[in-house]
């Protein structure tokens, strides 16, 4: 995993062995429901005493540990976006800060449908194992195809990438329009990493003729990598919600998005191109 440094050797301590994993992979534990304050051996410099007390009481999802030591490596939260301005928003920022404070890369998923459980153990195997694949490979020297462009067998049985987070809801969303519950069978998505700021991904699909249901995800990885990009991961997350949602579609009739208005927001969103890292590569989305 992405080495947390001095400042985590001063700062981190290990959860004691005793305590249950809630996941075991590729040399590493995961333990749910932790509090900030209980990885940290005091306040860091720069952080408050009010601050600190606040973020020390945030519970993170799961904490993976390197197995050996017990020591963390990092930290996922899931959980439902907060609008800005919001409390909840104002406590995410200071438990960012506290984070990177005492050296604890904090990944952070914000999706209205992926909201904790055993989609956190899920997401944490893939990085895990895309990490790892990543640790294994050396493109200098000839290994080109990434853990994500990695081909195989489909759940349907056809060839594809066996490590798109969203396999599934394709699947899904197929089987749905053969039985007649989609308009359109193909999954459609974008992604944009802001500048400074999380990576973003959409995704959607045909339910009505012209409505549309459709999930966004913001990732936020700093200082964590895992081979993977941090937009197509998002994107490939924001897929992952919408299979959820394929499961029941008469739930969500009502929040379904007409195409007009969809098209509308992708393009308000390619206006804002000058404030993404690496631009908008998905103009083609915006023709009528």
């Amino acid at each position: 995993m992405t080495s947390t440094g001095s400042v985590a050797a001063s700062w981190l301590r290990p959860i004691p062995s005793g305590a249950t994993p809630r996941l075991v992979r590729a040399g590493h534990v995961g333990y749910a429901d932790r509090r900030l304050g209980e990885l940290a051996q005091g306040r860091p410099p720069g952080v408050t005493g009010s601050q600190w007390s606040a973020a020390g009481r945030t519970r993170l999802d799961l904490v993976v540990c390197a197995a050996d030591t017990g020591l963390p490596r990092f930290a996922v939260g899931l959980g439902a976006p907060a609008p800005d301005g919001a409390p909840a928003r104002r406590a995410d920022r200071l438990t960012d800060a506290v984070c990177a404070a005492v050296g604890l890369p904090l990944l952070r998923v914000e999706s209205a449908t992926l909201v904790g459980g055993e989609q956190v153990r899920r997401f944490v195997e893939y990085v895990l194992d895309a990490r790892a694949y990543a640790e294994g490979t050396d493109p200098d020297g000839g290994d080109a195809v990434g853990f994500r462009d990695i081909v195989g067998r489909l759940p349907d049985g056809r060839r594809g990438p066996v490590n798109d987070l969203g396999a599934l809801a394709r699947v899904d969303a197929v089987d749905a329009y053969v039985a007649g519950r989609l308009a359109d069978p193909i999954v459609r998505g974008l992604h944009v990493r802001w500048t400074d700021g999380p990576a973003e991904g959409w995704s959607w699909v045909e339910v009505r003729a012209g409505r549309c249901r459709v999930e966004r995800v913001r990732l936020s990885c700093r200082g964590f990598s895992c081979g993977v990009d941090p937009g197509r991961l998002a994107e490939d997350l924001a897929a992952a919600a919408l299979g959820e949602r394929l499961r029941d579609l008469d739930a969500d009739a009502a929040s379904l998005v007409d195409r007009d208005e969809l098209r509308e927001q992708v393009r308000r969103l390619a206006a804002r191109r000058d404030s993404f890292d690496g631009g908008f590569a998905f103009d083609h989305l915006c023709a009528d």
